[in-house]
C-alpha cells in the first residue's frame, strides 16, 4: 500500500494524500474560516435545481432525480409567474408538495425585458430591476397570484420589490411562511450589501459564482441568511464550474443551497414551447450535474450535513424595522381573490 492510497479520516481535500506524498501538502484549514451557522434543522447545505420552466420540465426533473437518487430541496423557475397559466402553476405546486420539494417562481416584469434602453447599452443600465410603479405592481400581482395558487417561495431581482413583498408578508397580505429569494443577477458581492439584503427581507441570497472562498467567510462574519451558490453557473452568469470547491463552499458558506446550473447551454428565458427540447434536455443534465457533485462530496468524506428532505424555512433573520406611517394596502386592494384561498 502506498502513502497516496491511505485514506485520511474525516473530510479531505482533493488529491490530498497523493500531493503530500510528493512533498506538496495542503495547508491546514483555519477553524476561523468555518461558518458558525446552519439551517434551523441543523443541516449546513441543501440542493436546488434552477431553470425548471413549467410542468413538463418539472416532471422531467423529478423523474431524473428519482432515477439518479438526487435529493432535491428546491426547484426554481426563471421566466416568471406571468409566463405560466393558473393551471400550470397549480400543477407545479401540487407536484412539488407531493414530493416535499419547495417550488420557487420568479416575480414579474424585469428591466432586461422592459422598454428601457439602458439595459441594451454596454453599461447594462439598471439591469433586471423593476422600472417604475407599473413594474413594481406587476411583481406584487405575481406574488399574490402565485401564493394564492399554493406557491410559497418567490424569486426577486429588485431591492424595492423585495422589501415590499417582505412588508406584505409581515402584514398578512402574503402567507407568513412565504420565503423570498434574491436573484443571482443582482446578488451582493460584499458583506455589507449581503447584510442589507437580509434586512430588506431576503430568506436566501444568490451570490455571484466568482466570489472567492474568503469572500464567503467575510459574509458569514456579518450574516447568517442562507446563501444560494451556483456550483456551475450559466454562461450569462460567467459559466464558472466550481465542483471541486463544493466542500469548502459548504464549510465556509453554510447555510448554503448548492445550485446545479449548466454552462454551454442555450438561453431559455422567457420559456415557451419553441424552446421545449432544449429545456427538457438541459433539465435532465442539471440533475446529472447534481449527481456528480454529490458523488464528489461523498468521495471526499464531506457528504454529511445535508438538511432533511422537505426542509425549507431559513430560521430567524435580521430585518429593518417596518415603517408604521406607510401602510400596505388591504388585501382587497391588491387582489379580488379572498384571503381564505391563500392556504390552497
Amino acid at each position: 500500500m502506498t502513502e497516496a492510497s491511505i485514506k485520511p479520516s474525516g473530510p479531505r481535500r482533493p488529491g490530498e494524500a497523493a500531493l503530500a506524498s510528493l512533498g506538496h501538502p495542503c495547508p491546514d484549514r483555519s477553524p476561523s474560516d468555518s461558518s458558525p451557522h446552519a439551517f434551523p434543522d441543523g443541516g449546513t447545505w441543501r440542493t436546488e435545481i434552477p431553470s425548471v420552466e413549467g410542468p413538463e420540465a418539472l416532471a422531467t426533473v423529478l423523474k431524473e432525480a428519482e432515477a439518479l437518487d438526487v435529493p432535491v430541496h428546491r426547484i426554481s423557475q426563471g421566466s416568471g409567474v406571468w409566463m405560466l397559466t393558473d393551471a400550470e402553476i397549480s400543477e407545479m405546486a401540487g407536484a412539488c408538495a407531493e414530493r416535499n420539494v419547495e417550488l420557487c417562481l420568479f416575480t414579474g416584469p424585469r428591466g432586461t425585458w422592459d422598454t428601457g434602453a439602458g439595459t441594451r447599452t454596454s453599461s447594462g443600465g439598471a439591469g433586471l430591476r423593476a422600472r417604475g410603479h407599473d413594474a413594481l405592481a406587476g411583481c406584487v400581482e405575481d406574488a399574490v397570484r402565485a401564493t394564492e395558487l399554493g406557491v410559497r417561495c418567490l424569486l426577486v431581482a429588485d431591492e424595492g420589490v423585495l422589501h415590499t413583498l417582505h412588508r406584505m408578508r409581515t402584514r398578512g397580505v402574503l402567507p407568513a411562511d412565504t420565503t423570498l429569494k434574491v436573484s443571482a443577477l443582482i446578488g451582493p458581492v460584499n458583506p455589507a450589501s449581503y447584510a442589507v439584503f437580509e434586512r430588506l427581507g431576503a430568506d436566501s441570497i444568490n451570490v455571484p459564482s466568482d466570489l472567492t472562498l474568503e469572500h464567503l467567510t467575510e459574509i458569514r462574519r456579518v450574516s447568517r441568511a442562507p446563501m444560494d451558490f451556483y456550483l456551475e453557473a450559466p454562461d450569462d452568469l460567467g459559466g464558472y464550474v466550481r465542483m471541486y470547491d463544493a466542500a469548502e463552499l459548504i464549510r465556509r458558506g453554510a447555510p448554503v443551497y448548492l445550485k446545479f446550473g449548466l454552462s454551454k447551454a442555450p438561453a431559455i428565458y422567457p420559456y415557451g414551447a419553441h424552446l421545449r427540447d432544449a429545456t427538457l434536455d438541459t433539465a435532465r443534465e442539471r440533475v446529472r450535474r447534481g449527481r456528480l457533485a454529490l458523488d464528489l462530496l461523498a468521495r471526499l468524506g464531506a457528504g454529511d450535513g445535508m438538511s432533511p428532505a422537505g426542509s425549507r424555512l431559513p430560521g430567524p433573520l435580521n430585518r429593518f424595522p417596518d415603517e408604521p406611517g406607510n401602510p400596505v394596502p388591504p388585501v382587497s386592494a391588491v387582489s379580488p381573490v379572498s384571503a381564505a384561498s391563500e392556504g390552497n
